[in-house]
């Protein structure tokens, strides 16, 4: 299994960015997934999930701001992030649980900075 998140960047405080997350390999698209988020000198953080059923989950400092989703046909979960501030800077994981064991992607810098 193999989780390949892109759509990281540099941004104002305001804009927004989509982040994508890939699955290859035998892993069922329903296991898709969650995004954690690294800031320098900070222990990675819950940002949101999504269930097999489409339940979704965010951390309280991005609700309202950040949306998950998931394309089953395309193995591929989504995070939307709008009206990004400053402390939305970090390295961000996309996430996945399977088989027993938790599949983590390379990771995609996001920096928000004026």
């Amino acid at each position: 299994v193999q989780l390949q998140a892109s759509g990281g960047g540099l941004v104002q405080p305001g804009e927004s960015l989509r982040l994508s997350c890939a699955a290859s390999g035998s892993i069922p698209s329903s296991n898709l997934g969650a995004w954690y988020r690294q800031a320098p000198g900070k222990q990675r953080e819950f940002v949101a999930r999504i269930a097999p059923g489409g339940t979704t989950g965010y951390a309280d400092s991005v609700k309202g701001r950040f949306s998950i989703s998931r394309d089953n046909a395309k193995k591929t979960v989504y995070l939307q992030m709008n009206s990004l501030k400053p402390e939305d800077t970090a390295v961000y994981y996309c996430n996945a649980y399977a088989y027993g064991a938790h599949f983590w992607g390379q990771g995609t810098q996001v920096t928000v900075s004026s």
